[in-house]
């Protein structure tokens, strides 16, 4: 469904990522975790045509189609949503305007607005959000929600979630969670991105990808992350630092 063959993302002349390569299958949820600056984040910006990153080699398919030269509005339109870790402000459009124009909707603006809002409460989120500008004036926690909003409004193909599990309370990530669950049955692939193995506390990935100093070092099963609460991530993968890590030693 998913696949990245061995790309490579640069930023600002200088490669962060290096051949990297992993598939993942329709429905599938994959945690990709790693230590901070390891490159998950570049990886994914450059996969979506972040203009800070440029993917200097390798492919992103989807479906089968090659999208790594699509414009970024274009992947979107395929059906890739990613979450950001660190949301700009957007101010001047309400989220319920933006994702009316978002989505297309052939019902009018109106109809569009009663029928997400009552999708919106059906997850616990407060429908309100819906009246705020789309990130400016919201707090870190409000912009997840936010988030999760434009995740459920939209159905992405393939959602990719960068720290979703930074900044946010507990009902918050319940929330988010249970969002992850409904659209998974219903097809939606993720790739969730996450440093803290506590991740497993709210969710039972298909796989786990472990990346260190911007390469893709080890993928397996759930059990892989449970390594990683024990020993840390030096002491379940065999990174450049498992021989000087006291977490590799116990």
């Amino acid at each position: 469904m998913f696949e990245l063959k061995n790309i490579s993302v640069s930023a600002d002349n200088r490669e962060i990522v290096t051949d990297v390569s992993l598939t993942l299958k329709k429905g599938e949820t994959a945690i990709l975790m790693g230590p901070n600056g390891s490159g998950k984040s570049t990886l994914v910006n450059g996969v979506m045509g972040h203009p800070h990153y440029t993917i200097t080699n390798g492919k992103v398919v989807l479906e089968g189609d090659d999208v790594t030269n699509s414009k970024t509005e274009e992947k979107a339109e395929k059906g890739i949503f990613l979450s950001m870790q660190h949301v700009p402000k957007v101010g001047g459009l309400t989220l319920a305007a933006f994702l009316h124009k978002a989505s297309k909707s052939t019902e009018s603006v109106l109809e569009y607005y009663v029928t997400l809002r009552s999708e919106v409460e059906e997850y616990g989120i407060n429908p309100n959000l819906l009246d705020r500008p789309l990130t400016a004036g919201l707090s870190g926690g409000e912009k997840k929600l936010s988030e999760i909003i434009q995740l459920v409004a939209l159905k992405p193909k393939l959602a990719i979630l960068d720290e979703i599990d930074s900044g946010v309370d507990v009902d918050a990530l319940k929330i988010f969670f249970k969002a992850i669950d409904v659209l998974r049955e219903k097809g939606t692939t993720f790739l969730v991105i996450s440093h803290h193995p506590s991740l497993l506390d709210h969710l039972s990935p298909d796989t786990v990808h472990v990346m260190s100093n911007g390469k893709l070092v080890k993928s397996h099963g759930k059990e892989l992350a449970e390594e990683i609460l024990k020993h840390g991530f030096c002491g379940a993968v065999d990174c450049e630092h498992r021989d000087t890590c006291p977490a590799a030693q116990k």
